[in-house]
C-alpha cells in the first residue's frame, strides 16, 4: 500500500527537528449543509531543519519515531513571505546611526 503524500503549512518550528504542520480541509456540516473549516495537526520530522514558520511543505507517511512524529519531510514547496518587522526596524536604525556619524 503507498503511504500518503499530503501538503501542509507550517505552524511552529520551536522544536530541533521537528516541525508541527497544519493540513486544512473543508467539512460539510450534515444538517445544515454548511462547509466548515477544519484542520488536521501532523507533527513531522525535518533532519536539516529546512522548514520555518509559514512555509508550505510537502510531507509523507513514515514509521512512528516519537510519541507524535509520523510524518518525513519531503520538501519545502514555497518559503513564507512574511515580514519580521523588529528585523527591518533594526536594520533601519542602524543605517540612521550610521548617517549621523
Amino acid at each position: 500500500m503507498p503511504k500518503k503524500v499530503v501538503i501542509g503549512v507550517v505552524t511552529k518550528d520551536k522544536m530541533d527537528k521537528c516541525r508541527r504542520v497544519e493540513i486544512g480541509r473543508l467539512v460539510r456540516h450534515p444538517k445544515y449543509g454548511k462547509y466548515l473549516r477544519r484542520k488536521t495537526v501532523c507533527h513531522v520530522h525535518d533532519e536539516e531543519n529546512a522548514s520555518h514558520v509559514g512555509d508550505t511543505v510537502e510531507i509523507v507517511e513514515c514509521r512512528p519515531k516519537s510519541k507524535l512524529k509520523r510524518w518525513d519531510l519531503v520538501r519545502v514547496v514555497s518559503k513564507s513571505q512574511a515580514v519580521d518587522i523588529a528585523a527591518m526596524r533594526a536594520a533601519s536604525r542602524a543605517k540612521q546611526s550610521e548617517g549621523e556619524s
